[in-house]
């Protein structure tokens, strides 16, 4: 069966539905349970994934919230923003479009991406001003060394105080009991 383009609207949002149509059936929501969701008719969002209505900001806002991603990655597929003026949306897009992983994992993985592009940024604002001191504003502050391990979980090495509960439970290792020999 083939799609109905509307010569207004055209591929994008075509592509726009098909991309809310793959998101929704990646996270495993019926039509019906998105639009509920989203706040928006059965039908509508049907028209909406055939390409045959063009949503608006608020609407896609809506349907963001409920597929769990970014509104600015759909607001670049809608050709609302200019996804030059919105690098980070190229990575976001190529991630959110892989069939091949779950939706935590894509929240992750754009979490993580997020997370080196501010610390990268806030690296530059320093490099460029070092007489100013970090601050929430500029970037963030150093609160003491941090493991660069092979871990790579950033978790600060300063020893934690005495009255903190460990996180690992006690040793229960027993010792091997003494071999005996056997005499013949």
């Amino acid at each position: 069966m083939a799609r109905i383009k509307t010569p207004l609207l055209g591929d994008q949002i075509n592509s726009l539905g098909e991309f809310i149509a793959a998101q929704r059936r990646s996270a495993e929501l019926s039509l019906r349970q998105l639009a509920e969701q989203a706040g928006v008719s059965n039908p509508y969002l049907s028209q909406i994934e055939r390409g045959l209505r063009r949503p608006s900001a608020e609407v896609l806002q809506q349907l963001s919230k409920a597929l769990r991603i970014s509104a600015e990655t759909l607001y670049v597929r809608a050709g609302i923003l200019d996804p030059e003026d919105h690098p980070a949306t190229s990575v976001e897009l190529a991630v959110l479009a892989d069939p091949a992983i779950t939706e935590r994992q894509k929240r992750v993985l754009i979490d993580v991406y997020a997370s080196f592009v501010r610390e990268n940024e806030a690296v530059a604002r320093d490099q460029a001003d070092p007489s100013e001191p970090a601050t929430p504003e500029n970037g963030p502050t150093s609160t003491g060394p941090t493991s660069t391990g092979p871990t790579g979980t950033g978790r600060s090495t300063r020893p934690t105080s005495t009255t903190t509960r460990s996180r690992t439970r006690p040793s229960t290792v027993r010792k091997p009991a003494a071999r005996q020999t056997k005499e013949k």
